[in-house]
C-alpha cells in the first residue's frame, strides 16, 4: 500500500505513474494536504491496512510534511517515509531525516531517474538523489573517534539487518530470537549511536562500515 502527499495534480499523476512502474501490485492513494493524510491514515488503520511506502512533499498548504512523517514513524514504524521536493538545503534535508524520512529525492530528477532510486528500496538501498547522498556523507565524515560506548557484535549486526530495510520481526527472525529482545537492542543501538530513527540510524551504519 503506497501514500503520496502532494498538493499538485499534476505531481500526484506523475508520481503515481513512478510507483506503478516501480511497483506493479501496490495499491495508491493520493493526499493534497496534511489533514487529508492524517483523515487517510486513520481510516487505513481502522480498516486494518498497514502502509507500506509514503512519498511526502514538504511543501503543503496546510502544514509542512514533516509533521506527516512524524505522524508515521509513531503510528507506522515500519513505514518507508520518503520526501519527494524541491528544497535541497541543509534544513529541510536534516529535519525530515530527523523526523524519520527513510529516504530523500528531488523533484528536478527525471520520471527514469527516481523509478531508479525508488527500486533500490527491494535491496534494502535509501532513497537517496545523489546531490543529497553527498551532502548526507558530507556531514557525517568528521572524525568521531570517541565512542565511549561501543555497540557489542550482536547490536552491529541488528543494526545492519535494521539498516538494509528488515522490520524488527524480521530480524528477529533472522537472527533466532524475540522481537521483544531485538527491541532492546534498537533501543541500545539508538542510545549509543545518538539517533533516533531508522535513517540516522542508516547513515550511522553507513558511516561506521557496518553496511
Amino acid at each position: 500500500m503506497g501514500l503520496i502527499l502532494e498538493d499538485h495534480d499534476g505531481a500526484q499523476r506523475w508520481l503515481r505513474q513512478v510507483l506503478l512502474d516501480v511497483f506493479p501490485g501496490m495499491t495508491v492513494s493520493t493526499a493534497t494536504g496534511l489533514s487529508f493524510a492524517n483523515e487517510k491514515l486513520k481510516h487505513l488503520r481502522a480498516a486494518g491496512i498497514t502502509l507500506d511506502l509514503a512519498l511526502v512533499d514538504l511543501s503543503l498548504p496546510d502544514g509542512t510534511g514533516i509533521d506527516f512523517i512524524r505522524e508515521l514513524r509513531r503510528k507506522e514504524p515500519d513505514c518507508l517515509s520518503v520526501v519527494i521536493t524541491i528544497h535541497d538545503d541543509d534544513r529541510h534535508v536534516f529535519q525530515a531525516l530527523k523526523a524519520g524520512a527513510s529516504g530523500y529525492l528531488l523533484k528536478q530528477q527525471s520520471k527514469q531517474e527516481l523509478a531508479g532510486r525508488l527500486s533500490g528500496i527491494v535491496n534494502g538501498e535509501p532513497p537517496l538523489s545523489p546531490a543529497i547522498a553527498h551532502r548526507v556523507l558530507a556531514t557525517f565524515s568528521q572524525d568521531e573517534e570517541e565512542q565511549c560506548d561501543p555497540m557489542t557484535p550482536r547490536e552491529k549486526e541488528v543494526l545492519r539487518l535494521i539498516a538494509k530495510g528488515f522490520t524488527l520481526s524480521k530480524v528477529a527472525e533472522t537472527l533466532g530470537v524475540s522481537r521483544h529482545t531485538i527491541a532492546g537492542h534498537v533501543k541500545n543501538i539508538y542510545r549509543k549511536l545518538e539517533v533516533s530513527s531508522r535513517a540516522e540510524a542508516t547513515q550511522q551504519a553507513i558511516r561506521l562500515g557496518v553496511i
